[in-house]
């Protein structure tokens, strides 16, 4: 009785926001089945052009009753995502994931840092490629995506305020409860999950999942510590990053507790 169905929920981002934590966290809950893999199909012309049946084939077997999600947290910067999937489904629900701009920065280049050192690649200090002759590198792509105002404003051209949930990833790694109760009561979903689901790990520093009889934590690459930033740079970053923290806040009408 099970079939294979296109998402009914998105999870579009943004990287380094905590997407993998909200996936594992909402596939605690019964009515909910996700995608194992992140699959690029509407930020990737490479897969968009492979059609939409190719896209439902990734997607796990669900019952009727289920909803079926996927997060990909490109989607929410790229340009053509909005449209492509406004065209798959106009009435679709969006779940958007945000924290602080500039700790989303450090969490960016401390991915990458950590991928080149497993590579053997060269790295560089997070300073040198931040500033650029004495002034804030705002071309650097780790700072293009922490532009929230920027990117909502091409989503909101495609749907409407209510159909796009914002999640707040600082709060979500603190206490995943309250954060994921809003999540069911959008998605319109029985409340099924609970306090007892979650469990402290004092090694990792960060809650991790208890369901089915089974615990679970996120992957060893997540919640690696950051680098120590030099504060003058911290503080230009949290300044040019204010203005245009002003503008997302009163386009979603709603403020966050960011620098």
């Amino acid at each position: 009785g099970t079939s294979r169905q296109i998402p009914q929920t998105i999870i579009i981002g943004v990287r380094k926001g905590g997407t993998r934590a909200l996936l594992e966290m909402l596939d605690i809950h019964p009515n909910i089945v996700v995608a194992a893999t992140e699959v690029h199909f509407f930020d990737w012309d490479e897969n968009y052009v492979k059609g939409i049946d190719w896209y439902r084939n990734l997607m796990p077997f669900s019952y009727g009753n289920q909803i079926t999600i996927e997060k990909t947290p490109g989607y929410f910067t790229s340009p053509q995502a909005p449209e492509r999937i406004h065209d798959m489904n106009s009435s679709i629900k969006l779940l958007l994931i945000l924290r602080d701009p500039t700790e989303r920065v450090i969490s960016d280049y401390t991915q990458v840092y950590y991928n080149r050192v497993e590579s053997h690649k060269p790295v560089q200090l997070f300073e040198d490629i931040v500033i650029k002759n004495g002034a804030l590198n705002t071309k650097y792509k780790a700072i293009q995506r922490s532009l929230y105002d920027v990117h909502m404003e091409k989503w909101l051209k495609h749907f409407s305020l209510d159909q796009i949930h914002i999640v707040d990833g600082n709060t979500l790694i603190k206490d995943p409860l309250p954060e994921l109760q809003k999540v069911e009561r959008f998605l319109n979903l029985p409340s099924r999950i609970v306090s007892s689901n979650f469990y402290f790990n004092q090694t990792k520093g960060f809650y991790c999942i208890r369901s089915d009889g089974r615990e679970r934590c996120l992957h060893e690459s997540k919640g690696r510590p950051h680098p120590l930033v030099n504060s003058t740079v911290l503080e230009q970053l949290h300044s040019y990053f204010r203005e245009h923290n002003a503008k997302f806040y009163k386009m979603v009408n709603h403020s966050f507790d960011w620098h």
